[in-house]
C-alpha cells in the first residue's frame, strides 16, 4: 500500500477503476506503469455537461482578459511617469531624463538614496510576484471546495477592473508612486485571474460532449487505453488552444479599438488614460458573461475543522511530501518555475528597452502589439492544426517553443558588446514582437496543457495554484537579480546573460527530465490512492 501521508481529500469524489487489471497501489516501477489502468474521477452525481453557451462564455472571458492593460499599457504609463519625475544622475538633480542631452540613465528618489527607473520597475514586478506567491499558496487549494473558487475568481477579476479604471488618476509625474501601487494591484489581480481561470479548463475538458463520448467508447471496449489517453489529451489541447486563440483575437480587437483614440487624440495629454479605460471596458463587457452562464459545479464541502485560509498550506505541505509518488509533476513544476522566471523577466527587460526606445509611446506600443497579436493568433491555430494532424504529443510541441524562449535573452546579450544588434534598433523590436507572437503564444497554451496532464484529477485548483506559483509568481528571483545588476552597471543589457542561463537550464530539465505519459499515470494513481484512504 502507499506510504503517502494523509491528505485532505474532497470526500464527495470517488474513483472508478475502468479496467479489469488490479492496480498495485504505490508501486511506480516502469513495469507496473505500463499496466496502469485508466481511471476516471467522477462525482457521486455526474457534473453538468458543458453547454455551447458556457464554453463560449469561457472563450469570451479569455478574449477580454488579454493582458493589454495590466501587462502592457499600465507598465508603460508607470515607467513613463517615473522617468518624467526622475533626473539624469550624470547631470545631477534638477536635470531631465527626457532632455536631448540626457545620458540615457534616469533615477528617482528611493529611501535615503536613489534607484534607476528600470530597477524600480523590476522591484515592482518582484513585489507583485511575492504577493502572488503568498496568494496562491494560501488560497488556491481552497478553491477546490464548495463555491469558493467561483467567488474567488469573481473577486480578483473585479479588483483588476477597479485598478485599471483607477489609472484615470495617473495624469502627472508626481503620481508615479501611485502608478507603481496601481500597477502592482493590477498585475497581481490579473495574474490571479489567469491562474484561477486556467484551473477551470481541465474540468471543462472532462465534461464536453466529445470527452463523454470518448469515455463511453472506452468503457464499451471500442478503443484502447492508449487511444483514450491520446484523444483525451487532444481534447484538453483543443480547449487550451482555442482559449489562447480567443485571447489573441481579443488582443487584436483591443489594440485596433485603441487606435480610435490614439490617432485622433494624439495631442490630448490624457489620451493614454482614456485608452486604459477603453481596454478595461472591453474586458468587462466580454468577461461578465462567464459569471452569468457558468454551470453550477461546486466542489465538496470544506472538511470539518478546516478553514479556507489554512487548508491550502496543509494540502501543499502534504502534496510536497508525496513528491516521490509524483516525480514528473514536481520536476515539471520546479523547472517551469525557473523557465517562467526567465521568460517573464526577459519580457519585462525587453519592454523596458522598448519603452525607452519609443519614448513610452502608447501609439508605437499599439502598433508593435498588433504585430505580436496577429502572429500569435495565426501561430496558435497553426500549431494546433499541426499537432492534431500529426498527433504530436504536447511535450514535443512545447519543446519547440522553448527553443525561442532561450534565443530571446541570447539575442539581448549581443547588445552588451555592440549597439548594432541586441535590442538597440527599431527593427529588432518589430522582429521580437513578431517572433514572440509566433512561438510564445503556443508556449502558454502547451505549458498549460502539460500541467493539466500532470495534475491529479479532482485536485485541479491545488495543482494549478502550484502552477501559478511556478508561472505568474515565479519571478521573484529574476527581477531582483536583474535590478541589482542594472543598478551596479547602469546598463540594462547586462541582465540578459543571467536570463539566458536560467532559461537554458530550465528548458534542458523539461526536455530530458519530464516523462508526461508516466507522469499522467502517476497522477491518476495518486488521486485514486488519496480517495481510497477515506473509504
Amino acid at each position: 500500500m502507499s506510504t503517502s501521508p494523509p491528505f485532505l481529500v474532497p470526500s464527495a469524489l470517488h474513483t472508478e477503476v475502468i479496467q479489469a487489471e488490479d492496480i498495485k497501489s504505490g508501486d511506480s516501477s516502469d513495469q507496473d506503469a505500463n499496466q496502469i489502468a485508466i481511471l476516471s474521477i467522477s462525482k457521486d452525481e455526474d457534473e453538468p455537461l458543458v453547454t455551447r453557451r458556457e464554453l463560449w462564455s469561457y472563450y469570451l472571458y479569455c478574449n477580454g482578459n488579454n493582458g493589454v492593460g495590466p501587462l502592457g499599457y499600465t507598465q508603460t504609463l508607470f515607467q513613463g511617469l517615473a522617468t518624467a519625475a526622475g533626473y539624469d544622475p550624470v547631470a545631477g538633480p534638477g536635470s531631465s531624463c527626457l532632455a536631448t542631452t540626457a545620458s540615457g540613465q534616469c533615477v528617482v528618489p528611493w529611501g535615503s538614496g536613489t534607484k534607476s527607473v528600470s530597477s524600480v520597475v523590476l522591484i515592482a514586478n518582484g513585489i507583485s510576484f511575492a504577493i502572488m506567491t503568498a496568494m496562491f499558496t494560501t488560497i488556491s487549494s481552497a478553491a477546490d471546495y464548495g463555491t469558493f473558487g467561483r467567488w474567488l475568481l469573481f473577486a480578483v477579476t473585479v479588483v483588476c477592473w477597479a485598478a485599471q479604471y483607477a489609472c484615470m488618476a495617473l495624469t502627472t509625474p508626481d503620481r508615479w508612486v501611485l502608478a507603481m501601487v496601481l500597477y502592482i494591484v493590477g498585475f497581481v489581480s490579473y495574474g490571479a485571474t489567469l491562474v484561477f481561470f486556467s484551473a477551470l479548463f481541465p474540468c471543462l475538458a472532462r465534461n464536453t460532449p466529445h470527452a463523454r463520448q470518448l469515455k463511453e467508447k472506452y468503457e464499451n471496449g471500442d478503443i484502447s487505453p492508449e487511444v483514450y489517453e491520446q484523444e483525451e489529451s487532444l481534447e484538453k489541447n483543443r480547449i487550451s488552444n482555442i482559449s489562447t486563440f480567443h485571447s489573441n483575437v481579443g488582443y487584436i480587437n483591443t489594440l485596433v479599438l485603441n487606435l480610435t483614440l490614439l490617432l485622433p487624440m494624439a495631442d490630448n495629454p490624457k489620451v493614454d488614460n482614456y485608452v486604459l479605460v477603453l481596454v478595461n471596458t472591453y474586458w468587462v463587457v466580454l468577461g461578465i458573461w462567464w459569471f452569468i452562464l457558468q454551470e453550477h459545479r461546486p466542489g465538496p464541502s470544506l472538511p470539518e475543522g478546516e478553514h479556507y485560509m489554512t487548508i491550502g498550506w496543509k494540502q501543499i505541505w502534504a502534496a510536497l511530501k508525496t513528491y516521490k509518488h509524483l516525480p514528473y509533476t514536481f520536476v515539471y513544476l520546479f523547472s517551469f518555475f525557473l523557465l517562467a522566471d526567465g521568460l517573464n523577466t526577459t519580457g519585462t527587460l525587453v519592454t523596458i528597452c522598448q519603452n525607452n526606445k519609443f519614448n513610452f509611446s502608447f501609439l508605437q506600443n499599439t502598433y508593435l502589439g498588433l504585430s505580436q497579436a496577429i502572429t500569435s493568433t495565426i501561430s496558435t491555430l497553426s500549431f494546433w492544426y499541426i499537432q492534431r494532424y500529426w498527433k504530436i504529443s504536447t511535450k514535443k510541441m512545447f519543446v519547440v517553443t522553448n527553443v525561442v524562449t532561450i534565443l530571446i535573452p541570447l539575442w539581448g546579450m549581443i547588445g552588451i558588446w555592440t549597439e548594432k544588434l541586441g535590442f538597440h534598433n527599431v527593427w529588432e523590436f518589430w522582429a521580437y514582437n513578431i517572433v514572440f507572437g509566433i512561438f510564445q503564444a503556443p508556449y502558454y497554451a502547451f505549458s498549460q496543457t502539460m500541467m493539466a496532464e500532470l495534475s491529479p484529477p479532482g485536485f485541479d485548483n491545488m495543482f494549478f495554484g502550484l502552477f501559478g506559483l511556478s508561472n505568474r509568481a515565479s519571478s521573484m528571483v529574476g527581477p531582483n537579480v536583474i535590478q541589482a545588476i542594472i543598478d551596479k552597471t547602469g546598463n540594462n543589457w547586462q541582465g540578459f546573460p543571467f536570463l539566458f542561463v536560467l532559461c537554458t537550464a530550465a528548458a534542458m530539465v523539461i526536455w530530458f527530465g519530464v516523462d508526461v505519459t508516466k507522469g499522467r499515470r502517476d497522477a491518476v494513481r495518486w488521486a485514486s490512492e488519496q480517495r481510497r484512504q477515506i473509504h
